[in-house]
């Protein structure tokens, strides 16, 4: 009889400890499901859209309240004229290609440079100690401030423009990366040194792995930086071997007192910030989010 009370037992608690780890592996699946179309707009395409839609609405509304002169607040049929007549002429994909390739090239260089300098100054002590107060407050200087001295260096050309986004964009990657390593728990590296990853090899296989979010807040950041910094070149600095980009259209609106151009550079020069984020930046978190489990597939 004892006998047989033992094995019910055992065969419970068999079946208790089967139920819990069906339950935990249940709660480590993950839900994988196919989005449906008609989500994806009314969750992610639709709510743009609708803000959009109001500014332009509110925007409207201000002109024909006339809060101002047309001149100053010119309405957006004639933002979207001066877009057409752009585009017919030819010269919209060429001010924008200018820009844009000067400032993924120079983020690109900047990521380069910056990479390498954030984790020397993150393991070393005495880099740290010399160097780190310098590019923080390197990050905090505006950078227009760096057009001038880049003119006189370098002239009017294309090594001014790439030199402004270096120095604007390098602290702020440099900086995320040494946040992203303070971050990584200590245990990490431990068990890093145990496996024999030190050196370089610890740092590729255990530091940038686990400081990737904070390194990916820098880069964002580095980026937004190149953006500005290329756009304050480009409107201070002006001269027929650079080119028309986006910042030299606004320069010559406000030039010639072409509201319509002068808004219609605003918009595409937010335009490409916003389309870089979604098409980049947007896709590069949302991957480190699912590979470490904090963001659901869907």
């Amino acid at each position: 009889m004892a006998s047989t009370d033992t094995t019910t037992e055992a065969v419970a608690k068999t079946d208790d400890l089967a139920g819990l780890e069906a339950g935990l592996d249940a709660l480590d699946a993950v839900q994988v499901r196919r989005t449906p179309v008609r989500e994806v707009l009314l969750r992610k395409v639709l709510p743009p859209l609708v803000a959009v839609g109001l500014v332009l609405v509110v925007w409207q509304l201000l002109v024909w309240a006339r809060v101002t002169d047309e001149y100053k607040l010119p309405p957006p049929a004639a933002v979207w004229d001066s877009l057409t007549t752009m585009w017919l002429e030819g010269t919209l994909l060429d001010v924008l290609w200018t820009s844009v390739s000067r400032a993924l090239l120079g983020f690109v260089m900047a990521l380069a440079i910056g990479t390498p300098l954030g984790l020397l100054v993150a393991r070393v002590r005495f880099v740290r100690a010399a160097i780190g107060p310098i590019l923080s407050g390197l990050q905090s200087l505006p950078s227009v401030a760096w057009v001038a001295p880049a003119v006189l260096w370098l002239g009017l050309n294309d090594s001014m423009m790439y030199a402004v986004i270096l120095l604007g964009a390098v602290p702020s990657i440099a900086n995320g990366l040494v946040s992203g390593v303070d971050q990584v728990p200590p245990l990490f590296l431990r068990a890093g040194r145990t496996l024999g990853a030190t050196g370089l090899r610890g740092a590729w296989h255990v530091v940038m792995p686990a400081a990737l979010p904070g390194y990916l807040a820098g880069l964002k950041q580095g980026w937004a930086f190149s953006w500005r910094s290329l756009m304050a070149a480009e409107i201070i600095a002006s001269s027929p071997e650079l080119g028309l980009g986006l910042g030299q259209l606004l320069e010559n609106g406000r030039n010639n007192i072409d509201m319509p151009g002068i808004f219609l550079a605003i918009l595409l020069i937010l335009i490409v910030g916003i389309a870089i984020d979604l098409l980049i930046f947007s896709p590069l978190e949302r991957a480190v989010l699912r590979r470490r489990g904090l963001l659901v597939k869907s």
